[in-house]
């Protein structure tokens, strides 16, 4: 009987993931996969799209080695670079297996931060949880179960550049890849979200702009909405106007209170944030203007 295990002391085979983005012209795919062929590497997975409405081209591919000396990613970034010129490509080539490294922002409610947490803990997520940084201590114990900093940035009108400032100098210590704001109830600076740019999920209830302000959902019962949902986006300067990436809805009737609907309203931004967290660090999400092109 034969075992799909590496023998004792093999390194298995690595895995990249590329992906791009460029002018939608003919010969896009035959100069991609002519170039993995020469470098002696066989895709085991390849999605693209083109927009018609934007002429843009989208693609990622999954590839590994399968020669005897394996491509080092430096040198595939270097081969692949005379491709992506002559096509004007936007593109990555990062290792499948690497995790990106993720700081997680909470304020009062602590639904998203310990769903991601779990998630991660049983390696449902694909990530490195780097740090929960927080304005309020509430969940500091939460983040020390399970073994992950905890950093208190407490916010006030005069203090707010401040905050700023010791939020990125964690960003920039930690090596952050991508900051989730799970609940953080802190409109960041236009200057911060332009640095953040394409890095920095957030998650709100898609009520929005019908339901503004506070108790959404009670709002919303009050009004006897029948669907309740949530989005996921990248953060921008304008205010819940980011890129979507991930929205879900839950049916809601005259039957439930506004504590149930809320309920509710808490496991559906759970899953919409918990998905495009995931799309995200699995490199599945390019931009398209304000849209996202999402290779599931």
């Amino acid at each position: 009987m034969t075992s799909s295990q590496p023998a004792p002391g093999s390194q298995p085979t690595p895995g990249y993931i590329l992906t791009i983005s460029c002018a939608d012209v003919p010969g896009i795919v035959f100069a991609v996969s002519k170039f993995l062929v020469g470098q002696d590497c066989n895709i085991t997975q390849s999605q693209q799209f083109g927009d018609p409405g934007t002429g843009t081209f989208f693609m990622r591919v999954m590839f590994t080695p399968v020669g005897d000396t394996h491509p080092s990613m430096e040198l595939l970034q270097k081969q692949f670079s005379a491709v992506a010129e002559r096509f004007g490509m936007t593109w990555r080539l990062l290792g499948a297996a690497d995790k990106q490294r993720v700081l997680i922002m909470v304020s009062k409610f602590g639904h998203c931060l310990n769903d991601l947490l779990f998630r991660w803990s049983i390696g449902g997520l694909p990530i490195d949880v780097a740090a929960v940084v927080s304005n309020h201590r509430d969940f500091s114990r939460l983040a020390d179960s399970y073994g992950i900093p905890f950093h208190h940035i407490p916010v006030t009108p005069d203090t707010k550049s401040q905050a700023e400032e010791e939020l990125r100098a964690i960003v920039r210590d930690l090596d952050v890849d991508l900051v989730v704001l799970a609940r953080y109830m802190q409109i960041l600076s236009e200057d911060l979200c332009r640095e953040l740019e394409g890095r920095a999920i957030n998650i709100h209830h898609s009520m929005l702009p019908s339901f503004k302000g506070a108790r959404p959902y009670q709002q919303a019962h009050a009004r006897g909405v029948k669907l309740i949902g949530a989005t996921a986006h990248y953060v921008t300067p304008g205010l819940d106007e980011g890129p979507i990436i991930e929205q879900e809805v839950a049916r809601v009737d005259h039957s439930m209170t506004a504590d149930e609907v809320a309920a509710i309203g808490r496991d559906v931004e759970c899953q919409a944030l918990a998905r495009a967290v995931r799309w995200h660090t699995e490199n599945r999400v390019l931009l398209n203007g304000y849209r996202t092109i999402v290779f599931h």
